[in-house]
């Protein structure tokens, strides 16, 4: 049998739903229970879809909480990309690099944060090569070349942003009783020298 383009469309149609609907479950019972106790079963069941879709759409559970992470790094990404000042455009390169460098570090520290609250249940390898660290890799490379900084940018990115980890921040926070202040005051200091 012969697929038309209406059945066509319908079906881009249907998968468009089942992956908004998948992701609204997924967010729902993120908010109400923590990413560490959600699974694959409870998403689809909560989505009313089979549980084939759901891997067919995501891969397995750190492909559903990548798409969810990037989804609710959204609204972070605009206000980083085009809104207001120092955090968005407007302000000198080396205040928007500290202006996001210390909105990380907020969001890293508060626990209702869903992106952060995502990003600390993903693997480290997988979190990294997600679109949203790679958005964050590129602004901070773009921001350090405006500012001037010397050097191989694209490492010094990463040495940044190593700094302001999951892991990193987990560690000072919790073993070395470092405050989110100090933290945020030694951002600035790192980025004031590199530019």
């Amino acid at each position: 049998m012969t697929r038309t383009p209406d059945d066509a469309t319908a079906q881009r149609a249907d998968a468009t739903r089942n992956r908004a609907r998948l992701l609204e479950a997924a967010a729902q019972l993120v908010a109400d229970r923590g990413a560490e106790h959600v699974t694959m079963h409870e998403v689809a069941r909560a989505a009313g879809v089979g549980k084939g879709t759901l891997f067919r759409r995501f891969g397995d559970r750190d492909g559903l909480l990548l798409a969810l992470l990037d989804e609710a790094e959204a609204e972070f990404q605009e206000a980083y990309t085009s809104g207001p000042p120092p955090l968005g455009p407007g302000a000198p390169p080396r205040e928007r690099l500290t202006a996001f460098g210390s909105a990380l570090i907020e969001r890293l520290a508060d626990d209702g944060d869903l992106g952060a609250a995502l990003g600390r249940q993903i693997l480290c390898e997988r979190r990294i090569a997600s679109d949203t660290c790679r958005a964050f890799q590129h602004h901070v490379e773009s921001l350090l070349r405006e500012a001037g900084a010397e050097g191989d940018h694209a490492l010094l990115a990463h040495a940044l942003l190593a700094f302001v980890s999951f892991e990193s921040v987990r560690h000072l926070r919790g073993e070395r009783q470092v405050t989110g202040a100090r933290l945020r005051a030694s951002w600035a200091d790192l980025v004031r020298r590199m530019t």
